[in-house]
């Protein structure tokens, strides 16, 4: 493992934090990927603090055109990403007939647009290795419905069907593409601690050739016997 990349994108504080330190303890290069500079900068030095490798990357996802000179960088100055997580998204709370048409999209362009955009840069390398790991944070309110989060479950949906869709397509190739529905709301010290959350990430990437999952349904049976 020692010397692969791990690319985090929409790194916070939970899911994308924990998830990070991670994949960094298993000695992956750590690149963070978020709108928020000086968050994100605070983040990348906690790691290195603790001896890891990370690197900042602060992008607005919502500018598609510029996800390819991202990648540009994080490859020139790390390593061509080996495991991408995407875990951004965007939500604007209301219920569905309140919603304008430009505010879902808008949503849709970082829950959903930037992923596959996110996605298709890194499957050169990846489909060139004949190996590579892509997972994406998906959610409760994908299958459950909340109309007042109408927009956000919009959104996971549609990431939910992406993964499923690239998870068939990519497997023959050597490439592991999943989803990590999350059926349950983050807080430190439950089952749903991001840092359970995390070991998670790792369990369906360390998943064998053969055995691999489309989707990991995070729930509390299952963070149970983390």
């Amino acid at each position: 493992m020692e010397g692969q990349t791990c690319v985090i994108v929409g790194a916070g504080p939970g899911i994308g934090l924990a998830v990070a330190r991670r994949f960094a303890r298993e000695g992956f290069r750590i690149a963070l990927v978020a709108r928020r500079a000086e968050a994100l900068r605070q983040y990348a030095e906690e790691l290195r603090a603790e001896g890891d490798t990370a690197v900042a990357y602060p992008a607005d996802l919502a500018d598609l055109t510029a996800i390819p000179e991202l990648f540009a960088r994080i490859g020139a100055e790390l390593s061509a990403p080996d495991v991408l997580v995407y875990n951004a998204s965007a939500v604007t709370h209301g219920v569905p007939s309140q919603l304008t048409a430009e505010q879902l999209r808008g949503d849709l362009t970082v829950s959903v647009v930037a992923a596959l955009a996110c996605v298709r840069e890194v499957l050169p390398a990846m489909r060139e290795r004949g190996e590579g790991t892509i997972m994406l944070t998906g959610g409760g309110f994908a299958l459950n419905t909340y109309a007042p989060m109408a927009s956000l479950g919009i959104g996971k949906a549609a990431l939910r069907s992406l993964a499923l869709n690239l998870g068939a397509e990519l497997e023959p190739q050597g490439i592991h593409a999943a989803t990590v529905t999350i059926l349950g709301e983050v807080r430190e010290r439950t089952l749903f601690d991001a840092d359970r959350i995390a070991e998670a990430y790792w369990q369906l990437h360390a998943q064998p050739p053969g055995a691999w999952s489309r989707e990991l349904l995070y729930n509390e049976a299952y963070a149970s016997r983390l």
